[in-house]
């Protein structure tokens, strides 16, 4: 039977690759040069169970835990911490979090575990406000779903819309206040744009729905009837940029209307 590594044998590979007479690039990396590749590796994990692909998903667990386990091996050549004390950490976290499970407290329903989840988060980190928890938000988030968190922690105390139409029409509102500036400074501008956008993520807080996600699918749907405008386009002879705008949104009402299986 082939060998099958384990997580202790895999960490002994990076320390290897890291060492004395390890890889020149292993050996030079730090947490800020391996910043993207992490935030990359999440995406494409991502990515995979959007698909479904499970096999793919099994690879791109494990690139995670390849920058786990990387960060881990630079910490512990400094005697900060290693690989032990981050499973450590978590195990203790799960339990403390957890203390239906592992304690006498009560939460008969995923709504209950988030709640007692919410509350011992906050212990844990002596947060006194709702501001502190809200402020405890990553900023290396991206901009929707930061926004999403916030909001939904400004809900925990009650601060929120009580329907979608109430959100929507705080959409309204901020759509005519960035009409408004558009005579108005830079700085005015992107604040009114800023405002909008919030104000675009508590209608997708509201149908349950993720912004981040919801800006993807639109991204790719849009490239692909670009795409077919394109097609369109040299199927014709011409090219784009030869195009009238006229002649442009004639083709794209054609490709908005056609069935493009790719948008399903």
């Amino acid at each position: 039977m082939e060998k099958k590594y384990t997580l202790e044998d895999f960490a002994a590979i990076i320390k290897q690759l890291r060492g004395e007479n390890g890889c020149p690039w292993d050996k030079v990396q730090t947490h800020e040069s391996l910043r993207e590749a992490m935030l990359e590796e999440a995406y494409e994990t991502v990515e995979a169970i959007d698909k479904k692909d499970i096999q793919n998903l099994k690879e791109e667990l494990g690139d995670v835990l390849l920058q786990v386990v990387f960060h881990a091996d630079i910490e512990e050549e400094k005697g900060n911490f290693d690989l032990s004390d981050i499973i450590d950490g978590i195990s203790k976290k799960m339990i403390y979090r957890h203390p239906h499970i592992f304690g006498t407290e009560k939460a008969d329903t995923p709504k209950e575990v988030l709640e007692n989840w919410e509350a011992l988060k906050k212990r844990e980190k002596k947060q006194s406000t709702q501001t502190e928890a809200m402020k405890s938000v990553a900023d290396a988030l991206p901009a929707l779903l930061k926004a999403k968190k916030v909001q939904k922690k400004a809900k925990e105390v009650g601060f929120d819309f009580e329907t979608v139409w109430q959100a929507l029409e705080k959409v309204h509102e901020e759509l005519l206040e960035l009409e408004q500036s558009l005579c108005q400074t830079k700085q005015q501008q992107e604040e009114e744009l800023g405002d909008l956008l919030f104000a675009v993520v508590n209608v997708s807080r509201f149908l349950k729905l993720n912004p981040e996600f919801s800006l993807t699918k639109a991204i790719k749907k849009f490239i692909n009837r670009f795409e077919c405008v394109e097609q369109s386009a040299l199927m014709g002879g011409k090219s784009l940029s030869d195009m009238t705008l006229e002649e442009l949104e004639e083709f794209w009402q054609n490709a908005k209307h056609s069935k493009n299986p790719t948008e399903e």
